[in-house]
Protein backbone atom coordinates (compact mmCIF):
# COMPACT_ATOMS: atom_id res chain seq x y z
CA UNK A 1 0.00 0.00 0.00
CA UNK A 2 1.36 3.40 -0.80
CA UNK A 3 1.47 5.74 2.78
CA UNK A 4 -2.17 6.90 2.54
CA UNK A 5 -3.54 3.48 2.51
CA UNK A 6 -3.99 3.28 -1.09
CA UNK A 7 -3.90 -0.62 -2.44
CA UNK A 8 -0.81 -0.68 -5.41
CA UNK A 9 -2.12 -2.44 -8.26
CA UNK A 10 0.52 -3.63 -11.05
CA UNK A 11 0.67 -5.40 -14.23
CA UNK A 12 3.33 -6.72 -16.60
CA UNK A 13 3.31 -7.55 -20.07
CA UNK A 14 4.87 -11.01 -21.76
CA UNK A 15 7.69 -8.86 -22.65
CA UNK A 16 8.74 -7.18 -19.32
CA UNK A 17 8.05 -10.26 -17.33
CA UNK A 18 10.78 -12.31 -20.08
CA UNK A 19 13.29 -9.71 -19.96
CA UNK A 20 13.97 -9.28 -16.15
CA UNK A 21 13.48 -13.26 -16.09
CA UNK A 22 16.61 -12.94 -18.53
CA UNK A 23 18.41 -10.19 -17.26
CA UNK A 24 19.93 -11.37 -14.25
CA UNK A 25 18.52 -8.58 -12.35
CA UNK A 26 16.16 -6.36 -10.60
CA UNK A 27 15.09 -2.92 -10.14
CA UNK A 28 14.81 -0.20 -7.83
CA UNK A 29 12.60 2.49 -8.71
CA UNK A 30 11.24 5.62 -6.83
CA UNK A 31 7.74 6.98 -6.74
CA UNK A 32 7.46 11.16 -6.39
CA UNK A 33 3.43 11.35 -5.76
CA UNK A 34 3.40 8.15 -3.84
CA UNK A 35 6.42 8.24 -1.78
CA UNK A 36 8.25 5.03 -2.21
CA UNK A 37 11.05 3.24 -3.13
CA UNK A 38 10.13 -0.10 -5.38
CA UNK A 39 12.02 -2.83 -5.87
CA UNK A 40 10.78 -5.12 -8.49
CA UNK A 41 12.21 -8.87 -8.31
CA UNK A 42 11.95 -11.91 -9.21
CA UNK A 43 11.46 -15.51 -7.09
CA UNK A 44 12.93 -17.51 -10.04
CA UNK A 45 8.85 -17.96 -11.33
CA UNK A 46 7.58 -14.74 -11.11
CA UNK A 47 7.92 -10.83 -10.02
CA UNK A 48 8.31 -9.51 -7.07
CA UNK A 49 7.34 -6.21 -5.66
CA UNK A 50 8.57 -4.86 -2.34
CA UNK A 51 7.36 -1.60 -1.55
CA UNK A 52 9.39 1.28 1.50
CA UNK A 53 7.81 4.40 2.59
CA UNK A 54 10.36 7.81 2.08
CA UNK A 55 8.73 11.11 2.04
CA UNK A 56 8.44 12.91 -1.88
CA UNK A 57 11.49 10.44 -2.96
CA UNK A 58 13.01 11.61 -5.90
CA UNK A 59 16.22 10.85 -7.27
CA UNK A 60 18.57 7.05 -6.55
CA UNK A 61 21.96 5.94 -7.50
CA UNK A 62 23.71 2.42 -6.96
CA UNK A 63 27.16 2.21 -7.28
CA UNK A 64 29.60 -0.76 -5.35
CA UNK A 65 26.69 -2.00 -3.24
CA UNK A 66 25.86 1.15 -2.29
CA UNK A 67 22.10 3.14 -2.96
CA UNK A 68 21.58 6.81 -2.08
CA UNK A 69 17.76 7.79 -1.97
CA UNK A 70 16.37 11.54 -2.19
CA UNK A 71 13.87 12.14 -0.50
CA UNK A 72 12.08 15.78 1.50
CA UNK A 73 14.47 17.05 3.80
CA UNK A 74 17.56 14.46 3.63
CA UNK A 75 19.25 12.34 1.87
CA UNK A 76 19.26 8.34 3.26
CA UNK A 77 22.66 6.18 2.18
CA UNK A 78 22.62 2.34 2.15
CA UNK A 79 25.06 -0.67 1.91
CA UNK A 80 24.37 -4.14 0.58
CA UNK A 81 24.77 -6.27 3.24
CA UNK A 82 24.59 -9.77 1.48
CA UNK A 83 25.70 -11.98 4.27
CA UNK A 84 22.82 -10.96 5.98
CA UNK A 85 20.13 -10.83 3.45
CA UNK A 86 19.67 -14.73 3.70
CA UNK A 87 18.75 -15.04 7.11
CA UNK A 88 16.91 -11.81 7.33
CA UNK A 89 13.34 -13.73 7.72
CA UNK A 90 13.51 -16.26 10.22
CA UNK A 91 11.04 -17.88 8.77
CA UNK A 92 11.94 -18.03 5.35
CA UNK A 93 15.34 -17.91 4.95
CA UNK A 94 17.26 -17.63 1.09
CA UNK A 95 14.12 -15.26 0.51
CA UNK A 96 16.20 -12.20 -0.28
CA UNK A 97 19.81 -12.19 -1.93
CA UNK A 98 20.26 -8.79 -1.33
CA UNK A 99 19.98 -6.24 2.00
CA UNK A 100 20.14 -2.37 1.93
CA UNK A 101 20.75 -1.13 5.34
CA UNK A 102 20.77 2.09 6.06
CA UNK A 103 24.55 3.62 6.99
CA UNK A 104 24.19 7.45 6.97
CA UNK A 105 21.45 9.80 6.26
CA UNK A 106 22.36 13.71 5.81
CA UNK A 107 19.52 16.39 6.39
CA UNK A 108 19.32 19.20 3.70
CA UNK A 109 15.96 20.85 4.59
CA UNK A 110 13.71 20.96 1.51
CA UNK A 111 16.18 22.18 -1.58
CA UNK A 112 13.94 19.66 -3.76
CA UNK A 113 16.81 17.21 -4.30
CA UNK A 114 15.90 15.67 -7.93
CA UNK A 115 18.79 13.50 -9.48
CA UNK A 116 21.88 12.15 -7.17
CA UNK A 117 24.89 10.58 -8.35
CA UNK A 118 28.00 8.81 -6.99
CA UNK A 119 31.50 9.32 -8.29
CA UNK A 120 33.52 7.58 -6.15
CA UNK A 121 32.82 8.25 -2.65
CA UNK A 122 31.58 11.55 -3.33
CA UNK A 123 27.63 12.10 -3.70
CA UNK A 124 26.62 14.89 -6.35
CA UNK A 125 22.84 16.26 -5.92
CA UNK A 126 21.06 18.46 -8.26
CA UNK A 127 19.74 21.21 -5.91
CA UNK A 128 16.94 22.28 -7.89
CA UNK A 129 15.41 24.99 -5.18
CA UNK A 130 19.37 26.79 -5.49
CA UNK A 131 19.65 25.75 -9.35
CA UNK A 132 23.11 24.51 -8.83
CA UNK A 133 25.25 21.18 -8.59
CA UNK A 134 26.11 20.28 -5.10
CA UNK A 135 27.53 17.50 -3.09
CA UNK A 136 27.17 16.75 0.77
CA UNK A 137 29.03 17.75 3.65
CA UNK A 138 29.95 16.76 7.35
CA UNK A 139 29.78 20.63 8.00
CA UNK A 140 27.00 22.27 6.05
CA UNK A 141 23.87 21.35 4.45
CA UNK A 142 25.07 21.32 0.94
CA UNK A 143 28.29 22.55 -1.07
CA UNK A 144 27.41 24.52 -4.03
CA UNK A 145 29.82 23.77 -6.72
CA UNK A 146 28.77 24.65 -10.35
CA UNK A 147 25.60 26.80 -11.16
CA UNK A 148 24.20 27.87 -14.84
CA UNK A 149 26.03 30.82 -16.16
CA UNK A 150 22.51 32.01 -17.38
CA UNK A 151 22.04 32.28 -13.33
CA UNK A 152 23.15 35.04 -11.58
CA UNK A 153 23.35 34.06 -7.78
CA UNK A 154 22.85 30.95 -5.68
CA UNK A 155 19.75 31.66 -3.89
CA UNK A 156 16.39 29.60 -3.09
CA UNK A 157 14.13 30.75 -6.11
CA UNK A 158 14.00 27.78 -8.71
CA UNK A 159 15.14 30.30 -11.32
CA UNK A 160 15.45 27.42 -14.11
CA UNK A 161 14.82 24.54 -12.64
CA UNK A 162 18.05 22.46 -13.10
CA UNK A 163 16.89 18.95 -12.62
CA UNK A 164 18.82 16.08 -14.06
CA UNK A 165 22.62 15.01 -14.14
CA UNK A 166 24.40 12.64 -16.68
CA UNK A 167 27.87 10.98 -15.91
CA UNK A 168 30.25 10.19 -18.32
CA UNK A 169 33.33 7.87 -17.77
CA UNK A 170 31.95 8.10 -13.81
CA UNK A 171 32.35 11.87 -13.65
CA UNK A 172 29.91 14.77 -13.79
CA UNK A 173 29.08 15.99 -17.53
CA UNK A 174 25.79 16.86 -18.31
CA UNK A 175 22.94 18.94 -16.47
CA UNK A 176 19.41 19.30 -17.96
CA UNK A 177 17.28 22.39 -17.29
CA UNK A 178 13.59 23.17 -17.58
CA UNK A 179 14.87 26.88 -18.59
CA UNK A 180 17.78 29.23 -19.18
CA UNK A 181 15.79 31.65 -16.80
CA UNK A 182 16.91 33.96 -14.43
CA UNK A 183 13.78 34.89 -12.08
CA UNK A 184 11.87 33.38 -9.15
CA UNK A 185 10.28 30.20 -11.30
CA UNK A 186 11.02 31.92 -14.46
CA UNK A 187 10.83 28.86 -16.73
CA UNK A 188 7.23 27.86 -16.35
CA UNK A 189 6.30 30.43 -18.60
CA UNK A 190 8.21 29.01 -21.63
CA UNK A 191 8.13 24.94 -20.12
CA UNK A 192 7.16 22.96 -23.50
CA UNK A 193 9.93 24.89 -25.03
CA UNK A 194 12.41 26.25 -22.68
CA UNK A 195 14.05 23.01 -21.91
CA UNK A 196 17.78 22.91 -22.41
CA UNK A 197 20.92 20.12 -22.10
CA UNK A 198 24.01 21.94 -20.58
CA UNK A 199 27.81 21.07 -20.58
CA UNK A 200 29.68 21.31 -17.41
CA UNK A 201 32.90 21.88 -18.17
CA UNK A 202 32.61 24.26 -21.01
CA UNK A 203 28.84 26.10 -19.58
CA UNK A 204 27.78 25.87 -23.27
CA UNK A 205 24.04 24.51 -24.19
CA UNK A 206 24.50 21.23 -25.81
CA UNK A 207 20.66 20.87 -27.14
CA UNK A 208 17.88 23.72 -26.55
CA UNK A 209 13.85 23.33 -27.59
CA UNK A 210 13.11 20.36 -25.00
CA UNK A 211 9.56 19.82 -23.42
CA UNK A 212 10.55 19.68 -20.13
CA UNK A 213 13.85 17.12 -19.92
CA UNK A 214 14.94 15.01 -17.79
CA UNK A 215 17.36 12.40 -16.86
CA UNK A 216 19.95 13.16 -18.99
CA UNK A 217 22.12 9.96 -19.27
CA UNK A 218 25.80 8.61 -21.06
CA UNK A 219 25.52 5.22 -22.73
CA UNK A 220 29.36 5.05 -23.99
CA UNK A 221 29.77 8.11 -25.98
CA UNK A 222 26.32 8.10 -26.60
CA UNK A 223 24.03 10.77 -24.69
CA UNK A 224 20.55 10.31 -24.52
CA UNK A 225 17.62 11.79 -22.54
CA UNK A 226 13.80 12.12 -21.81
CA UNK A 227 12.12 14.59 -23.70
CA UNK A 228 9.43 14.21 -21.04
CA UNK A 229 6.53 16.61 -21.98
CA UNK A 230 6.70 15.05 -25.57
CA UNK A 231 6.99 11.33 -24.38
CA UNK A 232 10.01 10.90 -26.42
CA UNK A 233 13.28 9.41 -25.49
CA UNK A 234 16.51 11.33 -27.30
CA UNK A 235 19.35 10.44 -28.92
CA UNK A 236 21.12 13.46 -28.64
CA UNK A 237 24.25 14.54 -30.95
CA UNK A 238 26.81 16.27 -28.40
CA UNK A 239 28.61 17.52 -31.41
CA UNK A 240 25.71 18.96 -33.29
CA UNK A 241 22.81 19.03 -30.68
CA UNK A 242 20.38 17.61 -33.36
CA UNK A 243 18.02 15.41 -31.62
CA UNK A 244 17.03 11.69 -33.17
CA UNK A 245 14.10 10.08 -31.37
CA UNK A 246 14.74 6.67 -30.91
CA UNK A 247 11.07 5.78 -29.15
CA UNK A 248 7.61 7.29 -28.77
CA UNK A 249 5.81 6.16 -25.51
CA UNK A 250 2.60 6.92 -23.65
CA UNK A 251 3.72 8.72 -20.62
CA UNK A 252 5.15 12.05 -19.19
CA UNK A 253 8.57 10.25 -18.53
CA UNK A 254 10.91 10.35 -15.95
CA UNK A 255 13.95 8.17 -15.03
CA UNK A 256 16.50 6.46 -17.02
CA UNK A 257 19.12 3.71 -17.20
CA UNK A 258 19.95 1.08 -19.78
CA UNK A 259 20.82 -2.94 -19.55
CA UNK A 260 22.61 -4.25 -22.50
CA UNK A 261 20.76 -3.14 -25.66
CA UNK A 262 17.72 -1.80 -23.61
CA UNK A 263 16.57 1.72 -22.21
CA UNK A 264 14.30 1.14 -19.15
CA UNK A 265 12.09 4.31 -18.91
CA UNK A 266 9.76 5.73 -16.64
CA UNK A 267 6.42 6.49 -17.83
CA UNK A 268 3.90 8.74 -15.44
CA UNK A 269 0.29 10.01 -15.97
CA UNK A 270 -0.10 13.90 -15.59
CA UNK A 271 -1.54 15.71 -12.37
CA UNK A 272 -4.11 18.84 -13.82
CA UNK A 273 -1.74 21.69 -12.38
CA UNK A 274 -0.26 24.76 -14.00
CA UNK A 275 3.17 23.40 -14.30
CA UNK A 276 1.72 20.36 -16.26
CA UNK A 277 -1.01 21.97 -18.27
CA UNK A 278 -0.17 22.69 -21.72
CA UNK A 279 2.59 20.45 -22.71
CA UNK A 280 2.45 18.02 -26.23
CA UNK A 281 1.82 14.76 -24.55
CA UNK A 282 -1.30 15.82 -22.41
CA UNK A 283 -2.49 17.94 -25.53
CA UNK A 284 -2.30 14.73 -27.99
CA UNK A 285 -5.41 13.48 -25.49
CA UNK A 286 -4.03 9.73 -25.61
CA UNK A 287 -4.27 8.05 -22.18
CA UNK A 288 -1.55 8.11 -20.21
CA UNK A 289 0.21 5.38 -18.55
CA UNK A 290 2.49 5.15 -15.43
CA UNK A 291 5.37 2.23 -15.11
CA UNK A 292 8.17 0.97 -16.85
CA UNK A 293 9.22 0.70 -20.23
CA UNK A 294 11.71 -1.56 -21.93
CA UNK A 295 12.81 0.03 -24.99
CA UNK A 296 14.99 -2.32 -27.80
CA UNK A 297 17.07 0.46 -28.71
CA UNK A 298 18.50 -1.09 -31.73
CA UNK A 299 14.76 -1.14 -33.13
CA UNK A 300 13.27 2.22 -30.88
CA UNK A 301 10.13 -0.67 -29.92
CA UNK A 302 8.76 -1.24 -26.94
CA UNK A 303 10.34 -4.35 -25.33
CA UNK A 304 7.94 -4.84 -22.55
CA UNK A 305 5.78 -2.86 -19.88
CA UNK A 306 5.42 -2.82 -16.50
CA UNK A 307 2.33 -0.88 -15.73
CA UNK A 308 1.10 0.54 -11.96
CA UNK A 309 -2.90 0.58 -12.35
CA UNK A 310 -3.43 1.61 -9.30
CA UNK A 311 -1.94 3.68 -6.07
CA UNK A 312 1.08 5.17 -7.85
CA UNK A 313 0.88 7.77 -11.13
CA UNK A 314 4.21 9.14 -11.09
CA UNK A 315 7.90 7.50 -11.25
CA UNK A 316 10.88 9.45 -10.47
CA UNK A 317 13.86 7.28 -11.37
CA UNK A 318 15.22 3.61 -12.44
CA UNK A 319 18.02 1.81 -11.25
CA UNK A 320 19.23 -1.81 -12.55
CA UNK A 321 20.98 -4.52 -9.83
CA UNK A 322 22.75 -6.62 -11.60
CA UNK A 323 23.23 -9.99 -10.41
CA UNK A 324 20.55 -9.39 -7.67
CA UNK A 325 17.20 -10.95 -8.27
CA UNK A 326 15.44 -9.99 -5.08
CA UNK A 327 16.21 -7.06 -3.05
CA UNK A 328 15.07 -5.86 0.44
CA UNK A 329 15.63 -2.73 1.67
CA UNK A 330 15.70 -1.90 5.56
CA UNK A 331 14.14 1.85 6.80
CA UNK A 332 15.95 3.63 9.56
CA UNK A 333 13.01 2.50 11.88
CA UNK A 334 12.39 -0.91 11.22
CA UNK A 335 13.57 -2.75 14.05
CA UNK A 336 15.75 -5.32 11.73
CA UNK A 337 18.49 -2.21 11.72
CA UNK A 338 19.43 -2.49 15.33
CA UNK A 339 20.07 -6.33 15.06
CA UNK A 340 22.32 -6.46 11.80
CA UNK A 341 25.77 -5.32 12.01
CA UNK A 342 28.45 -6.02 9.52
CA UNK A 343 32.33 -5.10 9.13
CA UNK A 344 34.60 -5.59 6.71
CA UNK A 345 35.59 -9.41 8.10
CA UNK A 346 31.97 -10.17 9.14
CA UNK A 347 28.58 -10.19 9.21
CA UNK A 348 26.16 -11.19 12.45
CA UNK A 349 22.67 -10.82 13.42
CA UNK A 350 22.32 -9.91 17.29
CA UNK A 351 18.74 -11.16 17.68
CA UNK A 352 17.78 -11.15 20.83
CA UNK A 353 17.16 -14.69 21.57
CA UNK A 354 20.95 -15.27 20.75
CA UNK A 355 22.58 -13.13 23.03
CA UNK A 356 24.94 -13.97 25.67
CA UNK A 357 23.08 -12.16 29.08
CA UNK A 358 25.95 -9.93 30.86
CA UNK A 359 25.58 -10.89 34.18
CA UNK A 360 27.08 -7.75 35.93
Amino acid sequence: MTPDKTPIACTADAGFTEWLAASGGSLVVTTYQAGMVLLIGWTGTQLSLLPRHFDKVTGIDVNDGRLAVAARHEIHCFANAPALAHDLLVEAPGRYDALYMPRSTHYTADIHAHDVAFEGETLWVVNTRFCCLARLSQRYTFEPVWKPRFVSEVVPEDRCHLNGLGLKNGKPHTLSALGTTNTPGGWREHKATGGVLIDLASHELVTQGLAMPHSPRWRGDELYVLNSGCGTLLRVDPASGAQTVVCKLPGYLRGLTFVGPYALVGLCKIRESNIFGGLPVQAEGKPLLCGVAVVDLQRGTLAGLFEFTGGVEELFDIRFLPGIRRANLLRPDQPAVREGMTAPQFSYWLRPDKLVKDEA
